[in-house]
């Protein structure tokens, strides 16, 4: 419980250092977002934490908004799954997310405690039933800003294979772990592998 407590404490810390840091930065994109796609500058969608507790995640807006991938009308401006060569991603969205900087903004998230630095990604309501009886497990932990989901190929896998690797992580979950995972997505994000 103390180790729980001291890990949130010291991961809300890193995240307000972190937000400070890069303030500079996340003014920029948000700027060039706003002249280059007009507002919102922000996508917010609803996502699971722990317990299944409801909250808000933040993300720049990499996508116009008004159509789904085939060009129909669709009502938000991004959308459960992932294309590669989705039309609907902006220039300056898909430079984001190649090295995503579109989830600087989650470090909100983390310092507001409702995810943690390294964790399974924070599912909608509607992805538990791909998780199965494994949706419990993996909400006994709070969602994270990286994990070894996004150093294992990302959106290069399958989501059968997200499962699985969420599942391993909950199994072997350390601190070691944690700083390995750490390390690794900084090397995942220099590289832009599996980020479209």
């Amino acid at each position: 419980m103390k180790n729980e407590m001291f890990r949130e404490l010291l991961e809300r810390g890193i995240a307000i250092v972190i937000l400070t840091v890069a303030l500079p930065l996340m003014l920029l994109i948000a700027m060039i977002l706003y002249c280059t796609a007009g507002a919102p500058v922000f996508y917010q969608e609803r996502r699971l934490g722990r317990r299944e507790k409801e909250f808000v995640i933040f993300k720049f807006r990499t996508m116009v908004s008004g159509i789904d991938s085939s060009g129909r009308s669709f009502p938000r401006p991004d959308a459960c799954g992932k294309e590669k060569n989705d039309p609907r991603i902006t220039g300056c969205g898909r430079i984001l997310r190649r090295f995503s900087l579109d989830e600087l903004p989650q470090l909100w998230n983390v310092a507001r405690g409702e995810m943690a630095l390294v964790g399974p990604r924070p599912i909608i309501a509607g992805e538990k039933t791909i998780y199965e009886k494994y949706h419990v497990a993996i909400h006994e932990i709070k969602p994270g800003l990286t994990g070894l989901w996004q150093v294992s190929g990302r959106n290069l896998t399958t989501y059968r294979r997200r499962v699985a690797i969420d599942r391993y992580y909950l199994n072997h979950r350390s601190l070691c772990l944690d700083l390995r995972i750490l390390f690794r997505t900084i090397d995942a994000v220099c590289g832009g592998r599996g980020a479209f």
